[in-house]
């Protein structure tokens, strides 16, 4: 009596995207999402002032301002503090900006007032995915440090 041995062969679909084996998934995407948004350009629309301007002027005011903002609203997952770095360096000050455990986002700007002004009204609209619904502003007397840098959450 004769059987047919017949072989089977696993062919495997080619993969389309980027494999990450000892990578965590949410990993995965930050690295994805952030390679995107880091090749994108800054709108030309966030500022009609440049660095050196921003900087100069800075230079020029004799009268600087420090303040604590809280924004609220979707501006967690949604490019808020890098959005929020790019535009307080092109601005010229100086601080920082964190999440909070509380889904908002805090940051301190330090600078011109005028700068510093101009930060407030862009962290009212902020990046186009953010969706802001409340901002608080504090006067702040805490030291603001050198550039604009990330914290923590807290």
């Amino acid at each position: 009596m004769a059987t047919a041995s017949s072989t089977f062969t696993l062919i495997r679909p080619r993969l389309r995207f980027l494999a990450y084996p000892s990578v965590s998934a949410a990993s995965r995407l930050f690295h994805i999402h952030q390679t995107r948004a880091s090749s994108l350009p800054l709108r030309r629309s966030l500022s009609a002032m440049t660095t050196t301007q921003a900087s100069s002027e800075s230079t020029n005011s004799s009268s600087s301002k420090t303040e604590r903002v809280v924004i609220k609203g979707r501006v967690q997952g949604v490019w808020y503090r890098n959005w929020t770095i790019e535009n307080a360096t092109q601005l010229g000050l100086k601080g920082w900006v964190r999440n909070r455990k509380d889904g908002s986002v805090e940051a301190v700007f330090s600078g011109s007032v005028d700068a510093v002004q101009e930060m407030e009204q862009r962290c009212r609209r902020g990046p186009p995915d953010a969706a802001v619904t409340g901002i608080q502003v504090f006067p702040c007397d805490d030291d603001p440090g050198t550039g604009f840098h990330r914290k923590p959450t807290i």
